[in-house]
């Protein structure tokens, strides 16, 4: 985990110059992600997404209308997880609301709040880089066949307090959901990418 730690920290040190954030606020911004991130109930909603989702965000970032939009979005998507709660992503939204002001104008942090509690349902919409942003949240469901059953596990412990008979029914309903959506991924890139990998993954993992 402290090779992700340095990754998102420098991934920051990037976002944080980009943004013409001052020392100060930059470091408290990033202990606060940091400290989030590295929370003890958090085994896939760690440093480790966040990396992962940047990596792709840097590929795609050329394709974007609103780029720093969407960084600071992917940033503060999971900034509050509590695997037993159900407004995750309304908090996380609200958090980032609460500590960004400056960071980008208002405009910009209302369509970032939007798009962080748009990330619970996963529907597709007519917002260009929403989209975006939702395929690279669930970029996971296309990795390599090692990383996604590393993924299944570190969100089988997310949830080690439910029953585990229950937890394999309720897992498979939300595999199957993801499985039978038209298309996974809302964005031609994506699709291309990701699209073919990551049925086969949810397949294999259902059935």
């Amino acid at each position: 985990m402290q090779n992700f730690s340095d990754q998102f920290l420098q991934y920051w040190a990037q976002f944080s110059a980009q943004t013409e954030l001052g020392n100060h606020q930059s470091q408290q911004l990033s202990q606060l992600l940091l400290n989030a991130y590295t929370e003890p109930q958090r085994y896939y909603h760690t440093v480790q997404h966040i990396v992962e989702c940047l990596e792709l965000f840097h590929q795609v970032k050329d394709q974007l209308h609103d780029p720093v939009a969407v960084e600071l979005a992917i940033w503060f998507h999971d900034v509050v997880y509590e695997p037993q709660a159900s407004d995750n992503e309304e908090q996380s939204a609200k958090l980032m609301q609460k500590h960004c002001a400056g960071v980008v104008e208002k405009g910009k942090l209302e369509k970032v709040y939007q798009w962080i509690v748009a990330t619970k349902a996963h529907q597709p919409s007519e917002d260009h880089d929403l989209n975006y942003l939702l395929d690279m949240d669930l970029a996971i469901l296309g990795s390599a066949e090692p990383r996604f059953a590393e993924y299944e596990r570190q969100i089988q412990q997310e949830y080690a307090w439910v029953e585990p008979e229950l937890y394999k029914i309720k897992r498979a309903e939300v595999l199957q959901h993801f499985y039978q959506m038209r298309a996974l991924y809302q964005t031609e890139y994506f699709q291309l990418l990701l699209e073919q990998t990551a049925k086969s993954n949810l397949s294999q993992a259902v059935w």
